[in-house]
């Protein structure tokens, strides 16, 4: 049932929104002439490996540079566009490519870098028992304003109690989270 819902949001969302996809996808170029789309490594489901898509908010290698995988508000490497597009979650937009593959869900924990989900002890592992999401309860209590191990509890939270139910309030709050722009970068 889950998978059949992810597909049907996923579509709808992605035919919705390609003339936004188009139009950010020629801002990115415009302002940097680098790949549109950010691909990466992250652990989905039981330790499967499976590259993310997002839109580009930094400049090209940003990961080789200064804070390396982390951000902060006032980081010189996200873009004035990427600045845009994060402060709104747009940037996010391309994992529906990862639903409709089947990667990820529309609602989940947050994959996290293999560096991280490979050396998961017991108990985190089982935050890795359901697929991946582009929101998931950890990101309504408190997104970036929360710990690792904070974040890894709601996220063991959602897998223990997931349901249809759970997944529209998760979605019902996100949307209301994003467009207050709150807790965009970690403290």
């Amino acid at each position: 049932m889950k998978r059949l819902v992810d597909l049907i949001i996923s579509v709808f969302a992605f035919i919705f929104f390609i003339p936004l996809l188009f139009i950010v996808g020629i801002l990115i170029k415009i302002e940097d002439r680098g790949p549109v789309i950010f691909k990466q490594n992250r652990g989905g489901i039981y330790q499967k490996h499976f590259e993310i898509y997002k839109f580009r908010t930094m400049v090209q290698n940003a990961e080789n540079i200064g804070l390396k995988y982390k951000t902060e508000e006032n980081d010189t490497r996200i873009t004035k566009v990427g600045m845009f597009l994060r402060k709104y979650s747009i940037d996010e937009l391309p994992q529906l490519i990862n639903i409709i593959k089947g990667d990820m869900s529309v609602v989940g924990p947050r994959p996290a870098l293999p560096v991280h989900t490979d050396n998961y002890n017991k108990y985190q592992l089982k935050r890795l028992q359901v697929k991946p999401g582009v929101t998931g309860l950890a990101q309504i209590k408190g997104r970036n304003n929360l710990s690792w191990d904070e974040k890894i509890n709601w996220d063991i939270k959602y897998v223990e109690k997931h349901s249809i139910w759970l997944d529209i309030k998760i979605i019902l709050k996100t949307v209301k989270i994003v467009f207050n722009k709150k807790n965009i970068y970690q403290k």
